[in-house]
Parts: C-alpha cells; sequence; structure tokens
C-alpha cells in the first residue's frame, strides 16, 4: 500500500445528508418528489447521471440547456449547505490526520464537480492530498476508472499500489475497475462483496497498520487466485 485514495461524500464526510436535502428542494422545485428507491441509485452518481434520473423520474424532457440549469441550481443550493460545516464520518478524520503523520500520500476522489469539491475542501483540510480528481475533469465519472486512474497517475504510481477508501457501490466499481484494492464503508446503502473488496462498519478504531494488513490481504487473495 503505496498510498490511499479517497472517496469524499459519504466516506470522509457525511455529506449525503445534505445532499438529501438539495435532492429534494430541486424536486419540489421541479413539481415532484424524490423516492427512496432513486435516492439509493443516486449514491455516488455523477452530476449529469444524476440529473437524468432526476427528469426521468419525473418524465421531464431530457433538455440539454434545462438539465444543465438545474445542475447549476442543485450544486449551488448544495455549496451554501456546504459553507455551513460538514460532519466527519466517525474514524475518517483521524484516519487522515494518522496516514499525514506517517508520511503516506493520499489523493480525493470524488464524482463531486471542482467548484463544489472546494468549498468542501474549506472544511475537509486541503493539506492532506496530494493530488484532487473530480468528476468533472475526466472523460467519464465513477463507476467508469477513469478518475481512480487519473489519481494514481498524478500520484505517479500504479493503481494496483492503491487502496481506495468508498461508501457506495458506484465507487466502489470505479475504484475496483481500475486496479484498486477497495475498503468499503457502507454509509446509508448496501454495498456488494467482491475479492478485491474488505468490508468495516466504520473507520473508527481503526490504524494505519489495519489498512496495510487489508490491503495485503486483499492483493494476496487475488494473486492467489491468478497464480
Amino acid at each position: 500500500m503505496r498510498a490511499v485514495l479517497w472517496d469524499m461524500d459519504g466516506t470522509l464526510v457525511d455529506s449525503e445528508k445534505l445532499w438529501d436535502v438539495s435532492l429534494s428542494a430541486l424536486y419540489d422545485s421541479l413539481g415532484g418528489t424524490m423516492s427512496r428507491q432513486t435516492r439509493e441509485t443516486l449514491v455516488g452518481a455523477s452530476a449529469e447521471e444524476t440529473m437524468a434520473t432526476v427528469y426521468a423520474e419525473l418524465g421531464l424532457e431530457l433538455d440539454p440547456e434545462a438539465m444543465a440549469e438545474s445542475i447549476r441550481w442543485l450544486h449551488g443550493h448544495t455549496a451554501d449547505l456546504f459553507d455551513g460545516g460538514l460532519p466527519w464520518c466517525d474514524g475518517a478524520r483521524d484516519m487522515l490526520e494518522a496516514l499525514a503523520a506517517e508520511g503516506t500520500p493520499m489523493a480525493l476522489v470524488t464524482n463531486t464537480a471542482r467548484a463544489l469539491t472546494e468549498r468542501a475542501l474549506n472544511s475537509i483540510g486541503r493539506q492532506y492530498f496530494s493530488a484532487t480528481v473530480c468528476g468533472d475533469e475526466v472523460p467519464r465519472g465513477k463507476p467508469a476508472p477513469d478518475p481512480y486512474l487519473r489519481a494514481a497517475d498524478l500520484l505517479g504510481l500504479p493503481a494496483a499500489h492503491c487502496l481506495a477508501v468508498e461508501d457506495s457501490v458506484t465507487g466502489t466499481a470505479a475504484a475496483e475497475s481500475a486496479g484498486c484494492a477497495v475498503l468499503v464503508v457502507p454509509n446509508d446503502v448496501p454495498v456488494p462483496t467482491g475479492p478485491r473488496r474488505h468490508q468495516v462498519g466504520s473507520l473508527a478504531g481503526l490504524r494505519v497498520t489495519d489498512l496495510r494488513r487489508i490491503y495485503v490481504d486483499l492483493d494476496r487473495g487475488v494473486r492467489d487466485r491468478t497464480a
């Protein structure tokens, strides 16, 4: 494990609840109500995927200009909420501090757009990350591997030497397809198990040595299966 690649929403900070508020307000403005099933499918999704899902559920015309305006509205509303402060997920800040103290390179890898991520970093702290990759800076966002491949490249490392920390089905699929070992810390939505995935209920109480052990176990398991 030569680096740790962090998802943001629902993994480092419990911002998914703020997204709930913003999405509900967007649905209200468009004359509808968001279903629980739809909200679950949107966890970890890109802005474009989110808006396509919203418009399809509400039976609205998939007009690019209208959808782009809805994205701007959603991000503006969410940014105001972010500015009020973001609550940390259990154990996340302690793990960031511990990894930083031993000099482990870290990157932030999120489907959230750059402008909104910058607002979030005001709360999280930019100093932890050697690189940040946002959903609007790669050809394809999660669940495609592009964000994680870009982050590993910026750190000068193969993705296989990185441990990704994720909370969602979408993000876990992206990290895994990039070649990362994945520590899954589900937030609101269950994430399926897999050979290159290790699940924990929380980061609270974990040490850096635990992350290294998890990475080694996952890496060994993959090599054993391909031997």
